[in-house]
């Protein structure tokens, strides 16, 4: 290894200026076309820089941007970090031009570097000294700041006061600092991480509310200026749950650069929020407030929480927006307490969890029937019953159609209504353009949400349309990049495209993250099965947890193996024990086992009980045997689905 010994570097096709952290693209016609690196992903080009055409080991990787030894999911985190360089380069792994990987060892950059000098005063370093703004630019700034914290602090009314007191508590110091924030970093969006909610009022039972309390400040400071400010998702920062990290370990793992530390505590009837801000490059810690309320009224310090984020940010509340804040409507608290419930359950994933989530979803829009994100958590809740066979098919997609065109009507601006509108009308309606209307309409709302990022690429996915899939699974991995279901998101289009090699690695980053995604289990033994390898698809279907999908891909492995009484057996059992709701995949163990007339039959059953999984018949490679048949075509056409 050597000392670079100028501040930019020429390799290929860009190049680093080391000092800025800036890459530049020296074919792109623009001579300003520059992106500003995340610290990782600098650090690792920086060390393939000076390693110039020898190995960088992935110890040595790790000691450079994880030297205290406690990443979290260090194999996940290089090999994000390779992927986000990978994308900056325009490099692929299967044809690289600029990074090689040794498998098992490491990386070495394939290029010749060379040494430039800086022009005289442009180089700044990263931590250096920035030249004072005038009266007049801190004037145009400010205004900038106001105009937009404006537009986007509009209360929405179905917020409880104490979702927006946490909230605005990061909203007020990240802004109230904006002036610091500029004087110490480069000019790059500034990324956030929410930390959970820290539950001391020594009350498990409480878990719920902090949970709570945490999606709900996530999700608000997501739409307070997405430009200026991103925020880790919640899958991402729940992982640090009940964990004491060290703060600049936080802050390598998801490349944020400031931190919001949160804590619940209960005094008799009084409730305490307390959160500050911390920078990570320096632990310091630019902000704190504590806000007290009475428990028994949760919601009537928004008032108050409005204000006191309008004199942190320095903000004129005009007398519009002051009469909008008293003719808002707040949520029922039991109401809300109600919903906070729900959403802890039916993010548990069983189906003992999602009865009580529909329960107390149920119970929440009874309380307040003006509460949107309630009935939109009750037709999530009813949709899942259906799909994993507790509730009649009719009923339950009756059930989710009401309660989301009821969620429509009180609020048609919520990203999370049109996402789950567009679920029902691709999945029970096969509506695909009704469906894509209301997915990029969620989109549009809300491009700082990954569920609502994740399901647009679904939907993009299901319709062959994979490089739009691809390019949205990205967004959303880097918006909740510990989260198992945004790589195995990522994973889907890769599978359907044939890129096998892609997919399983990303299917396996997957289940690094959380061994029960069931999704990347199927996929990966579907990937052995094409790929001639049968045998090694069994371990794979053992970690599934639901019985009628083990099932499902018994029947088609034993069938690979040329094992037909087991096969036989399984599919016999997915007949007898699971025919309402499994016809689709019934139908592509037929189709597997080259039985044309037996895959149409269950086709046509699928179709008449408006099963979920015809949404992939388009693209499902388990049904190849049946593409030459004409009664594909027609089936396609029966599905609304382009040919």
């Amino acid at each position: 290894m050597h000392t670079l010994s100028s501040d930019r570097v020429l390799f290929g096709a860009f190049e680093l200026d080391l000092k800025t952290g800036e890459l530049r693209s020296i074919e792109a016609p623009d001579p300003n076309n520059k992106v500003i690196l995340r610290e990782q992903v600098f650090q690792v080009l920086r060390m393939l820089l000076e390693h110039e055409g020898k190995i960088v080991t992935r110890e040595e990787i790790k000691g450079r941007l994880w030297p205290n030894d406690t990443v979290v999911g260090f194999d996940h985190s290089i090999n994000a970090t390779i992927n986000a360089l990978r994308r900056a380069l325009g490099d692929s792994a299967d044809d690289p031009r600029y990074i090689e990987t040794l498998a098992r060892r490491g990386y070495r950059l394939m290029t010749a570097i060379e040494h430039r000098d800086s022009a005289p005063g442009t180089a700044l370093g990263k931590d250096g000294e920035q030249r004072a703004q005038s009266a007049t630019e801190i004037s145009e700034n400010t205004a900038t700041i106001q105009e937009a914290v404006q537009r986007r602090l509009k209360p929405h009314w179905w917020k409880p006061a104490v979702a927006l007191a946490s909230v605005v508590i990061l909203v007020g110091a990240g802004y109230m600092s904006w002036q610091h924030l500029r004087a110490t970093e480069p000019p790059r969006k500034i990324m956030l991480a929410v930390l959970p909610f820290e539950n001391l009022t020594g009350d498990p039972n409480k878990e719920y509310l902090a949970d709570g309390l945490t999606e709900e400040t996530i999700s608000q400071l997501g739409r307070l200026n997405p430009e200026q400010l991103g925020v880790i998702a919640r899958t991402s920062v729940m992982g640090y749950k009940h964990k004491d990290e060290r703060l600049d370990q936080i802050g390598r793992d998801l490349s944020v650069q400031y931190v919001l530390e949160n804590s619940l505590r209960e005094s008799g009837d009084q409730m305490r929020l307390t959160a500050q801000l911390i920078q990570v490059k320096d632990q310091t810690h630019l902000w704190s407030q504590d806000y007290d309320y009475p428990a028994k009224d949760i919601l009537n310090v928004e008032d108050e929480v409005a204000k006191a984020v309008a004199h942190e940010i320095r903000v004129l509340v005009t007398s519009k927006q002051q009469a909008e804040l008293a003719e808002s409507r707040l949520v029922n608290p039991e109401a809300f307490d109600a919903y906070l419930q729900g959403y802890y359950h039916f993010e548990r994933d069983t189906d003992k969890d999602t009865e009580m989530a529909a329960k107390y979803y149920e119970r929440a829009t009874q309380l307040d029937p003006s509460y949107a994100l309630a009935w939109v958590g009750l037709s999530r809740a009813r949709n899942w019953q259906v799909n994993t066979g507790l509730i009649p098919t009719e009923e339950g997609h009756r059930l989710a159609r009401e309660a989301i065109e009821r969620a429509l009507a009180l609020n048609p601006n919520l990203a999370e209504a049109h996402t789950q509108m567009g679920r029902i009308k691709e999945q029970v309606d096969f509506d695909w353009a009704g469906a894509a209307a209301s997915f990029q309409r969620a989109v549009a709302l809300d491009l700082e949400n990954p569920e609502v990022v994740r399901t647009a690429a679904g939907s993009a996915t299901m319709l062959g349309r994979f490089d739009e899939a691809i390019q949205l699974d990205r967004r959303a991995v880097d918006l909740d990049p510990l989260n198992a279901d945004s790589w195995e998101s990522l994973a889907e289009p890769e599978f359907y495209m044939g890129q096998l090699d892609e997919a399983v690695a990303d299917f396996k980053k997957a289940l690094e993250l959380n061994p029960d995604v069931v999704a990347a289990h199927v996929k990966l033994s579907n990937i052995y099965l094409m790929q001639g390898r049968p045998q090694d698809a069994l371990p794979e279907i053992e970690l599934v947890r639901y019985d009628p999908i083990r099932a499902f891909l018994y029947a088609i492995t034993y069938h690979a193996l040329g094992r037909k009484k087991e096969s036989d057996a399984a599919l016999s059992k997915l007949i007898t024990k699971y025919n309402a709701s499994m016809a689709y995949q019934i139908a592509l163990v037929y189709a597997f086992r080259n039985q044309a007339d037996e895959a149409f039959e269950w086709l046509d059953r699928a179709y008449a009980q408006r099963d979920s999984g015809l949404i992939g018949t388009k693209v499902e490679p388990l049904l190849k045997s049946l593409h030459s048949d004409p009664r594909y075509a027609a089936f396609l056409k029966k599905l609304n689905l382009p040919i």
